[in-house]
């Protein structure tokens, strides 16, 4: 099989399963729906899985002009983020298979959700602006009716808010593509830039404006101040399976957008020392700050992870904004374990909420006796995201202020690990608080009240495969710090 057809086959896949789950009568019936969807993300895995193990490689599919081919590369980066979606998509997918019993729109839901892999499949393969920002687009237009998915006033709320932020975020982005392809000897990606510096003479400041309004515009989906808020809004009211994806991957879609403009696009020495580096940093280290700060305070357990959606990722911002390569190591590393720790997070709050129907982190005391296989992913995956080691967010945070404090960035170099250091406390707080309720409720609760209330095979053996995960990655870091580096290297 050519090597580059075998691209096209993730892509297209997911997106004809899903148009089959919703207009083929037979799969209205459960059993055939679950069977089907089943082998379809499977398939689709094992694809994406096969592309890792090629050599780099890639494919020409169309040109709109000329100058506007349709391209797919499978480069370090793009090796990463479509694991990341394969393994994502399948550990929610099985997860969904019990879960969405209590929800309704069965074959709506799994349309948009296998539609959905496909397309974030083609945004982590794209080579050029106009690839990735094709696929970027379908991304928002595909998962949003998963936000929407109950159809409940809240949902419908959240759902526009979404769709807002993320189009009114795009087109920032598609500021940068006019821009670039302007000044830009190319649109393709390539590592340490393609800027033609003697047409960018004279327009420096120009240029570095836009710059700073892609930052924001792909920094939306990524859940970065200012324009953040649509994260804590949707994630509460999609389903958790949803809630899950859109955390662990969807966000980090964001971040690709931001590593593709400015790693392989304009170059990070065009903007190293300059007010857009040190506006970025400024912004990333609020969010991180304030997103600790809001999920510390959040009594409701979604929400309370959504906000710390918020925080986490824009760590992996800031590590982007410190320009270079440790943290940019750290920041791609933080990329991997946050996807991982907050897929486990989301998934376990889903399967309380599916046994026990307790949405308030205050309703959770005792729950570590009722529901112990979930509340010990819980809480291996809280000790992640705190970064204690020897647990995968350790080594991602220990980069990431390694190359802040060796960046020589005024200020920023040592504020930054001091403000990841108070996130990483109340990251603690927010977290393990709930773990110890879980596990300790006190001599006085009522201990004989509880009843085993374990999900189904298809709910816990996600959680405990991603949470082994956490662990390994923690303990054996070596191979993905290798590659990583091995395409850092090549943009510093």
């Amino acid at each position: 099989m050519n090597a580059g057809f075998l691209f096209v086959l993730p892509v297209i896949i997911p997106v004809i399963a899903g148009l089959l789950v919703y207009f083929r009568p037979e799969y209205r019936e459960e059993a055939k729906r679950v069977a089907f969807v089943r082998i379809m993300l499977c398939v689709t895995a094992a694809f994406v899985f096969l592309i890792d193990l090629l050599p780099e490689a890639g494919l020409h599919l169309f040109s709109l002009t000329p100058e506007l081919p349709v391209l797919f590369q499978s480069d370090g980066m793009a090796k990463i983020f479509i694991t990341l979606v394969a393994v994502m998509w399948l550990a929610s997918g099985f997860f969904s298979f019990e879960y969405m019993k209590h929800e309704e729109n069965h074959q709506r839901y799994y349309l948009f959700f296998l539609c959905s892999f496909g397309v974030l499949v083609g945004l982590g393969l794209s080579a050029n602006y106009l690839t990735m920002y094709m696929f970027y687009e379908l991304m928002t237009l595909l998962t949003m009716p998963l936000v929407l998915h109950s159809g409940k006033k809240e949902a419908v709320q959240a759902a526009f808010k979404y769709l807002f932020y993320s189009v009114f975020g795009a087109l920032m982005g598609l500021l940068g593509f006019f821009f670039i392809y302007n000044y830009g000897t190319t649109i393709t990606f390539t590592a340490g830039g393609v800027l033609d510096m003697a047409k960018v003479a004279g327009h420096e400041n120009k240029l570095l404006a836009v710059v700073f309004l892609v930052v924001l515009g792909f920094g939306t989906k990524a859940g970065m101040f200012p324009l953040h808020a649509w994260l804590p809004t949707a994630h509460p009211v999609a389903p958790a399976p949803a809630s899950a994806v859109l955390s662990g991957v969807i966000t980090k879609a964001g971040i690709l957008g931001v590593v593709r403009v400015i790693y392989y696009l304009i170059g990070p020495d065009f903007i190293r020392g300059t007010w857009v580096q040190y506006a970025w940093l400024g912004l990333a280290l609020a969010t991180v700050f304030m997103g600790s700060m809001m999920a510390y305070k959040e009594k409701v357990l979604k929400k309370r992870l959504a906000y710390s959606t918020v925080s986490q990722v824009s760590y992996v911002m800031f590590g982007l904004a410190v320009l270079n390569q440790a943290a940019f190591i750290g920041a791609i590393l933080h990329v991997v374990f946050h996807s991982f720790i907050k897929d486990v997070l989301f998934l376990a709050a889903g399967a309380i909420i599916y046994k026990t129907g307790r949405t308030n982190v205050t309703e959770l005391k005792g729950i570590g006796k009722e529901m112990p296989i979930v509340m010990w992913c819980f809480a291996l995956a809280s000790l992640g995201l705190v970064g204690i080691p020897p647990l995968a967010g350790f080594v991602s945070k220990w980069y990431l202020a390694v190359g802040s404090l060796e960046s020589g960035v005024p200020f920023f170099n040592w504020f930054g690990p001091v403000i990841l250091l108070a996130s990483a406390l109340l990251t603690a707080g927010y977290l393990l608080t709930i773990v110890i309720d879980a596990f300790f409720p006190g001599s006085d609760f009522p201990m004989d009240t509880l009843t085993k209330k374990e999900p189904s095979y298809y709910m816990t053996v996600p959680l405990i495969a991603l949470t082994f995960f956490i662990v390994w990655l923690g303990l054996f870091p070596g191979g993905l710090y290798s590659m990583i580096e091995s395409f850092a290297a090549s943009v510093f």
